[in-house]
């Protein structure tokens, strides 16, 4: 940390002249000399800017009487105190500007040492919340520069030393101690590498620090994964802490491992599962290592195609008993009786759920309820989702003996700053079905390594530090914000287009209400011209309001599930979310391979819709980028530009197929074909009358890894029973569970892929990504595993 910073934010300029402004460059110098570097401030503006760029600082130095020479800087909707009039020192209130740039300081950082700067104000004229926020009071003019300067910097290096979190700390320790490594790996600290050409590229493309801290799980100063010990026991313990779990363990192979192992330790063979059908696979890889049978609950669908949350009628426990009494998988069970649960926390499209109620509706059929929080992480750090998380689930919100022990697993990686794979288990355990943490390690230990990578738990521990305090909630306030005002800058830009009238008045939509309720006074707003500040405040912005056109999903209740601001679904002409299809119509996966060439990369395309995620580390220029690109494209199309100069590399690789092709034209050709085989429709249909469940998972696999299996064409598939799940992806849901029927020709799931087989042969280079199914290199025919004759049983 060597590149720590110190705000100096007074109200004189360094160079100015007296004896105020020289005691105060001489105390800059200092600080300097002792390897700090300064930033300096004259007005709060100034040092609003400052905080919000500078992660570094290791100290702040402030003046009371800073001036605040407006109030429409960039931080004063967090800064608090009403507008300022010039240089006067004092907002409208009589609030010094020094006020705000405290607040914005204890909004920003957790603990950051804070010297007040006084003239000639006595203490007792100070709120009392200053002596709260400060760690000592400074009278330049009182103390030689070099004694501030030294109360200063010892501050910031103690702050600097505690801001490291347990391991991070130990693992830095560690690698200024330069000990040999008798130990595995056998790079030795990345010596190895530096004795081979490629491998001293490598040395060098990565740097010596990462091969250094490459340890074997033998460097006992560290502590242990597997026992729990030492900085990283320390570590997943302060995990716990600031996720609010009871138990919080770290895993280094993402959420699909994490959703493995809380499923093999939560029920055992011949025992019931409940499942959301829109889960990700690793969720059905724990039922084939348990050997449990699954009995899948079916979430809403709207016209777009995007899966929607389990409705309350869904998890009610009538419907529930009602789906294990007519699978035929369960007969012959341990219980009737579930033993676990398993839904999506929030989904892909960022849907999430009231966490109360519905643990409540679960904990009446089940005593284990797993959250799949794996692109939720964040939920916890922003009042925004205030119960709608797994660890929310407590005591107090959920009192009583019915209370289920509730799992949450999240990819850290993903949307917090963590090394990709990086992901927890947090756990609260309940008397239903108490979790022992020895009971516990052991089925980690099955899933786990014994050759973790270091700087991956170090990510995990310094991602944990990132959200403690208050810093975390303005991390995600700055995305929630951002993503806000990109959602607002998109309604704003149609309206533009509609009303300019020398263009075609299309444009690309954004999934969200189309109007918003201010709870104070009532009033309803369209949602461009609601105030930033409700929209990143009040949730019930964002609650899927039931019945409403805007999300096209049906039978949804009050308050049960709410759409996450920071995942943006941009919409494209042709369909809208009930599912009703235009004449003409632009295919979201040309979009995307538009976008792709203007180095604009996607999470995810359905058909007509494309999913773009604000994450901390978004920008404004980030998202500049992308309405550049957009508005582009509707030049494009509108100009009915050749595809060589729009997409020249699908030109280039199938020229006999889009050589002579317009943009227009290629978007409606591909439009006509969704229209004419109904690929939405089909798919919706195919999710919501699931296939008949013949064989329990474990069973498929077990046959698979036997080679009683065979590949067949979908054309000659009905009636068969699959050995392997088929997956569309992304998101990674599966429409097809091994176990389970084909099903008829004419049937939803043989049709919706012959749909999907029949798209790919007509638009080479735009064809989905579905796991489960080979695609034949000579006719391009779809092939599904599925069990040999015989072998179902």
């Amino acid at each position: 940390m060597a590149d720590s910073r110190i705000l100096v934010a007074v109200p004189k300029h360094p160079q100015g002249e007296g004896a105020g402004p020289q005691q105060l460059r001489m105390i800059r110098d200092a600080i300097e000399t002792a390897g700090f570097e300064v930033r300096w401030a004259v007005t709060a503006e100034d040092a609003d800017a400052v905080l919000r760029t500078e992660a570094g600082l290791a100290a702040a130095l402030v003046a009371w009487d800073l001036p605040q020479v407006s109030g429409d800087g960039p931080g004063t909707a967090l800064a608090a105190p009403a507008r300022s009039f010039a240089r006067t020192g004092r907002t409208l209130d009589g609030t010094p500007g020094g006020s705000a740039v405290l607040q914005r300081i204890g909004r920003r950082f957790k603990d950051l040492p804070v010297f007040l700067v006084m003239a000639d104000e006595g203490l007792g004229n100070l709120p009392l919340w200053v002596s709260e926020s400060v760690v000592g009071y400074v009278w330049p003019l009182e103390d030689t520069p070099g004694f501030i300067a030294g109360r200063i910097t010892t501050a910031a290096r103690a702050y600097r030393e505690a801001v490291l979190p347990p391991f991070f700390r130990a693992l830095r320790r560690f690698d200024d101690a330069h000990e040999y490594s008798w130990h595995t790996p056998a790079h030795s600290g990345g010596v190895a590498f530096l004795k081979s050409p490629a491998g001293r590229a490598f040395h060098d493309y990565f740097g010596e620090r990462l091969l250094r801290s490459d340890l074997s799980i033998s460097v006992e100063e560290l502590g242990s994964l597997f026992e729990h010990t030492g900085p990283i026991g320390e570590a997943e313990r302060n995990a716990a802490r600031v996720f609010g779990s009871e138990l919080t363990y770290f895993v280094l192979h993402g959420d699909s491992t994490c959703n493995r192992l809380v499923g093999h330790f939560s029920v055992t063979r011949d025992e019931i599962a409940l499942v959301d059908r829109n889960c990700h696979k690793s969720v059905l890889h724990g039922l084939v290592v348990s050997g449990a049978r699954p009995v899948y609950l079916v979430p809403t669908r709207n016209g777009y195609g995007l899966a929607g949350p389990l409705s309350a009628a869904e998890i009610a426990a009538d419907t529930v008993a009602a789906r294990i009494a007519a699978n035929p998988l369960t007969e012959g069970a341990v219980s009737p009786l579930p033993q676990y649960a398993v839904f999506t926390n929030s989904t892909y499209d960022g849907l999430s759920y009231d966490a109360a109620p519905t643990a409540r509706a679960f904990a009446a059929s089940t005593p284990r309820l797993h959250f799949d929080e794996a692109w939720f992480a964040y939920a916890r750090f922003h009042p925004l989702y205030a119960g709608r998380y797994g660890m929310s689930m407590d005591e107090q919100t959920f009192p009583g003996q019915d209370r289920p022990t509730v799992f949450a697993t999240q990819s850290t990686h993903k949307l917090l700053a963590a090394l990709s794979q990086g992901a927890m288990v947090h756990v609260r355990s309940a008397p239903r079905a108490p979790v022992e943490h020895d009971r516990f390690n052991e089925a980690l230990m099955m899933h786990g390594t014994t050759s973790p990578l270091y700087p991956m738990i170090a990510s995990l521990d310094v991602a944990t530090a990132m959200m403690d305090g208050p810093q975390g909630e303005w991390l995600i306030d700055e995305a929630v914000t951002e993503a806000i005002r990109f959602r607002q800058e998109m309604v704003h830009l149609r309206r533009r287009i509609e009303s300019a009238g020398d263009r075609p008045p299309w444009f690309f939509g954004v999934w969200q209400p189309d109007t918003v309720t201010d709870p104070l006074t009532g009033e309803r707003l369209p949602f461009e011209e609601a105030p930033p500040e409700l929209l990143r405040t009040e949730q019930s912005c964002w609650l899927l309001e039931p019945g409403a056109d805007w999300h096209g999903f049906p039978g949804l209740t009050e308050g049960h599930c709410m759409l996450d601001p920071v995942k943006v679904t941009l919409t494209c002409p042709g369909i809208n979310a009930t599912g009703d299809m235009a004449e003409e119509g632009i295919p979201a996966r040309v979009l995307t391979a538009y976008l792709a060439t203007r180095k604009v990369m996607v999470e995810k395309t359905d058909s007509y819709t494309t999913l773009v995620l604000f994450s901390m580390g978004i920008t404004k220029g980030k998202w500049g980028t992308l309405l550049d690109a957009l508005t582009d494209f509707k030049a494009f199309y509108d100009a009915d530009a050749p595809l060589e100069r729009v997409l020249p590399e699908a030109v280039a690789a199938y020229p006999r197929r889009y050589a002579g092709l317009t943009l227009h034209g290629l978007c409606q050709e591909m439009h006509e074909q969704l229209r004419s085989v109904r690929l939405v429709e089909l798919l919706d249909t195919a999710f919501q009358q699931l296939p008949q469940p013949v064989a329990p998972p474990q069973h498929c696999y077990q046959r698979l890894v036997r080679g009683e299996t065979e590949r067949v064409r979908i054309s000659e598939a009905a009636g068969r029973v699959a050995a392997a799940m088929v997956t569309v992806t992304p998101p990674g849901i599966p429409v097809l569970m091994p176990g389970e029927s084909v099903g008829a020709l004419d049937g939803p799931l043989l049709r919706y892929l012959t749909a999907l087989e029949s798209f790919d042969r007509c638009f080479p280079g735009f064809r989905s990504e579905t796991h489960g199914v080979i695609i034949d290199d000579g006719t391009g025919d779809y092939l599904i595993e599925c069990l040999t004759q015989g072998a179902e049983r």
